[in-house]
């Protein structure tokens, strides 16, 4: 280095710029890394933020004209001022980052706005929609956004406390499955590693922020492509964590490779974190093995109707009778008395609106039940007896029963109780006493089939609505359930979430063991390259409602997740289908799961402060408290209101109503407070009951961004 210095010596001598420039190179240089993965940080990224109106002092891009199917002007220009004309507004700009800048006047709604990943955000929520059949259980929640931003909004709302993070981030195929920087990147880029590397990296290290550093997993998959660089970048980013890889089979069939191997699987990375550990399971993930054994629950619905020899209604005297459901909707109403054994079971007694269930043959005779009318009262009861789906022609249901020795198998823990349906039939799962195993490093199961379980489950669900190249269903259910089968009440984060898979996986989970897991997943509203083109020459832009109708989040994944939890189409017709596996159950049944879709937004910290920006950053109290319950809008005339997890007070004047409040709602968590006094917030913070964890605001949320800006980039 003395030559070096030297040379530097002699350079400021002649030139002294030249010779600050050059070592201020130098500086940065000597900061990289000399060993380990080394590669170029690129410039920080940007998001267009359509729909954003434009204001002054803002950076913005000037879009191209209508129709035209170019990228356009990749400039950044910042709003000076803002004047209307003739009835439109006008947006008066100046270039950035120029010596010499050059200035311009554009309507407004022909630019947009742009947020560098370096600029200080102040992140809101805007609901869009919700779905409830969960009752009190938290809300699965779903946020359109560029997931760098949504990661930065969720510091403040789950900081340390996510138990696993899934992901399923672009492979880096060259085949504009990306972008960068409002490009996508292609297959002949040179700096296609790097900027692939640099755009995980900020995400991954935010990530590390959220995950619980004392018991948690990160989970990501990914195949040939980057998997080599992804070891390194998490060993990295993740220096204390323990890491371990896992190859699964996701087509058997093959993905042709010219010259090469055909590729039947992909690689997922487990990055433990603290005294994290894989749950043992029924199977070890890879057929064959001797210690494996069936994974699913055995089947244990019976038919209650009898088969076979002396089935028939002749044999005995008092075991043909109705059960009796609702005609319209076909839920269970009573069971009938048996009736006499020459008598006409068309002429039984219903009520107006009721049709009558009887114990028939495959051949259309009349059979009987397997027992007599009283135990079928007692097992409709007690959730032993169910019905099961619907014949869309006469309207039926058939009864099935649980055995006795299905029953004996619950009191010994073979199985277990998870739950009951809507109709309050019991649900069943494998038990402690089942026998487990360590699962293995190499899966190659059926369920994890992408096509099979991916492409053609979504069509099902929402219909001939395309997604390119969802996930397997039932292979992002196992790949949580050895993390989090002993957490049921973990909270799992998805920030690549395209279709949604990973918080129905999360559903699947909950049903099989009663669980109250909830998903955070993070989409966008990307529209696909081909797509755009089109939508381009029809003159629409991104921000446009026929534009964003078509996008990832509002044509993908908020459908499916809805048609997962109803169990009906987009249309409103019943979801053809059974689910497989480790839970078998007609997809028409859907789930008692909640959830909540919201869009993300951008506010000015002026109108934070003065709390004008409320119902913005409402939503984010919720989540902070545990997307339970309702989200607390509006505070009334009192200045104060208490929901199910969490309170809010502005007016410190009701103080002690708000107090009483709290007090008595049992299972709040979390008391936020609206002030710019210490004193009277510490004077609050004395009287709320020491379970509740007191927050003050806006000093908390904008102190939170605030810090996060500046991160290395």
């Amino acid at each position: 280095m003395s030559r070096l210095t030297e040379l530097l010596r002699q350079a400021r001598k002649a030139d002294p710029q030249l010779g600050a420039d050059l070592e201020a190179e130098i500086a940065a240089l000597t900061k990289r890394r000399t060993f380990g993965l080394v590669f170029e940080q690129h410039q920080p990224e940007a998001v267009e933020l359509p729909g954003r109106p434009v204001r002054r002092g803002d950076k913005v891009r000037v879009l191209p004209p209508r129709g035209e199917t170019k990228t356009g002007d990749q400039r950044l220009w910042r709003v000076s001022r803002i004047e209307r004309a003739d009835g439109r507004r006008l947006a008066h700009l100046a270039e950035l980052d120029v010596e010499e800048p050059e200035t311009q006047i554009m309507p407004a709604d022909d630019v947009v706005v742009v947020a560098e990943f370096r600029d200080r955000i102040y992140p809101g929520l805007v609901e869009t929609g919700r779905v409830e059949r969960g009752g009190d259980k938290p809300f699965h929640s779903v946020i359109n956004a560029e997931n760098y931003h949504a990661l930065e909004m969720l510091t403040y709302t789950h900081r340390h406390s996510i138990d696993a993070i899934y992901i399923d981030p672009p492979y880096n195929t060259g085949a504009k499955d990306w972008k960068y920087n409002n490009d996508y990147v292609e297959g002949d880029d040179d700096y296609r590693h790097s900027k692939w590397l640099a755009f995980m990296e900020r995400r991954l290290k935010i990530a590390r922020e959220l995950l619980n550093p004392d018991d948690s997993v990160l989970i990501v998959t990914i195949n040939e492509k980057e998997y080599l660089r992804l070891g390194l970048l998490l060993e990295q980013t993740f220096p204390e964590a323990d890491i371990q890889m896992v190859s699964s089979v996701i087509n058997r069939a093959g993905s042709p490779r010219s010259g090469r191997f055909s590729r039947v699987d992909e690689y997922i990375f487990y990055v433990f974190v603290g005294a994290a550990k894989v749950t043992s399971w029924s199977n070890t993930m890879l057929p064959g093995s001797s210690e494996d054994k069936p994974a699913s629950m055995p089947t244990v619905w019976f038919t209650a109707v009898r088969r076979g020899s002396g089935a028939s209604r002749a044999a005995s005297k008092s075991l043909f009778y109705p059960v009796i459901i609702d005609a319209e909707t076909g839920e269970f109403r009573r069971v009938g008395d048996p009736i006499p054994k020459n008598a006409d079971r068309n002429d039984f007694p219903l009520e107006h609106g009721e049709l009558a269930i009887w114990p028939m043959g495959a051949d259309g005779g009349e059979n009987r039940w397997r027992f007599s009318v009283e135990l079928m009262r007692r097992y409709f009861a007690n959730g032993t007896a169910r019905l099961g789906r619907r014949d869309p022609e006469t309207g039926l249901r058939p009864v099935t029963y649980l055995q006795p020795g299905t029953l004996e198998n619950i009191e010994n823990g073979t199985f277990v109780v998870t739950g009951r349906t809507d109709e309050g039939a019991l649900q069943l799962g494998l038990g402690q006493k089942a026998k487990t195993v360590a699962p293995r490093t190499v899966w190659s199961l059926t369920g994890h089939f992408a096509r099979d379980h991916g492409s053609h489950l979504v069509r099902a669900l929402v219909g001939d609505r395309k997604f390119p190249f969802p996930k397997a269903l039932y292979a992002v259910e196992d790949t949580l359930r050895f993390v989090v089968q002993d957490k049921p009440n973990a909270v799992v984060l998805d920030f690549f979430s395209g279709s949604g898979t990973t918080a129905h996986a999360v559903m699947r989970l909950n049903r099989q063991d009663g669980g109250r897991r909830q998903c955070i997943s993070v989409t966008n509203n990307e529209v696909s390259a081909d797509e755009q083109v089109g939508l381009r020459r029809q003159g629409l832009r991104p921000g446009d409602a026929d534009w964003e109708s078509l996008g990832i989040c509002d044509y993908i994944t908020k459908p499916r997740l809805t048609a997962a939890i109803t169990g009906k189409t987009p249309q409103g017709e019943p979801i053809k289908g059974d689910y497989k596996f480790a839970d078998e159950f007609p997809m028409s049944d859907g789930f008692e799961e909640n959830a909540a879709f919201f869009t993300l937004t951008y506010e000015a910290p002026l109108s934070v402060r003065h709390n004008r920006a409320f119902e913005r950053v409402a939503p984010m109290l919720w989540l902070r408290a545990g997307s339970r319950g309702r989200i607390i809008y509006d505070l009334g005339e009192d200045g104060w209101d208490v929901s199910d997890s969490y309170g809010v007070l502005e007016n410190l004047d009701q103080a002690d109503e708000f107090v009483a409040a709290v007090s008595d709602h049992d299972g709040v968590e979390v008391a936020f407070v609206v002030t710019d006094d210490d004193s009277a917030f510490q004077m609050v913070c004395r009287e709320l009951p020491s379970e509740v964890v007191p927050v003050r605001l806006y000093e908390s949320y904008l102190q939170n961004f605030e810090i996060n800006t500046g991160r290395s980039l």
